[in-house]
């Protein structure tokens, strides 16, 4: 039997995600504080004020939550997992955990991540529910709408397509018609994982260039390729991810043919241990 880390990313958010980490890391939480210049427990605890659903500040709060709950179950005893995997900006944290960086770099390439990301206006994302990928590409052809594009393979039953506000929202008529149960809008601005953020990405390749990434000391499965980082294509995949799909099913399908694998969600959430049961 051998053990896997998921940690998950944008939607797993909530008010007083992080309330049993962080009085038992203050150092870090004043690092983090630095860092982004604002109270990361006052954003995660605080007053409901909307921060925490903007991308930028989401990613940095999913990050330090996730990191930290790591750091937590080590001390509490746990061993390193076998594998881990990340979906979307948890991957940040299933690499922090692998030591491919510490927890500070971390931090810093997630809060320009968010910033660069959060900028690209005039998009949207919907999950498509119970439909699989080639039928939603029949139906989005046959609309006219290549323009959207599909970018998180969540399971079998759960694809997300991302694109402009404009288009996005009159696919739910066509894929529903074509046998989808659901179509939901998602709350965000950005039409992430998508052509539409290549922009972003070549912003941020030159930004990563200033770090000193480490290979991972276990495997960690990339959202881009469903497979373990090689020993020195952390920044590229990283610079790639932000506008590549996410190959979820695919990553926990690999997981599953190395071995008999227990799965532990790190993080705010059991948003991913749902989708286990969802993927053959």
């Amino acid at each position: 039997m051998k053990t896997a880390f998921l940690f998950p990313g944008q939607g797993s958010q909530s008010p007083g995600m992080g309330a049993e980490v962080f009085p038992h890391f203050s150092e870090k939480v004043a690092q983090a504080d630095e860092i982004l210049g604002y109270s990361i427990e006052q954003l995660c605890l605080g007053e409901e004020d909307g921060r925490l659903g903007q991308t930028q500040f989401t990613q940095p709060a999913l990050y330090v939550t996730s990191a930290l709950e790591y750091l937590q179950a080590t001390e509490e005893g746990a061993n390193p997992p076998d594998f881990a995997a990340g979906h979307s900006v948890g991957e940040y944290a299933a690499l922090f955990a692998s030591g491919a960086f510490g927890f500070e770099d971390g931090l810093r390439l997630v809060a320009k991540r968010g910033e660069l990301m959060s900028k690209v206006e005039g998009g949207a994302m919907a999950a498509v529910i119970g439909l699989e990928k080639d039928k939603i590409l029949e139906a989005m052809q046959a609309c006219g709408r290549e323009d959207v594009d599909l970018v998180n393979f969540n399971s079998p039953a759960q694809i997300v397509v991302s694109g402009p506000a404009a288009s996005v929202p009159q696919l739910e008529e066509p894929l529903k018609a074509a046998g989808a149960r659901h179509f939901v809008l998602l709350k965000v601005s950005g039409a992430f994982h998508s052509r539409y953020m290549r922009a972003p990405g070549e912003e941020f390749a030159e930004f990563i260039k200033d770090f000193e990434l480490a290979p991972p000391r276990f495997p960690v499965i990339s959202n881009v390729e469903a497979k373990p980082y090689e020993e020195n294509d952390v920044a590229e995949l990283l610079v790639r991810q932000i506008s590549s799909p996410v190959l979820w099913s695919d990553s926990i399908r690999y997981l599953r043919e190395q071995d008999e694998m227990e799965f532990q969600e790190i993080g705010s959430g059991s948003v991913l241990t749902k989708l286990l049961r969802q993927i053959p």
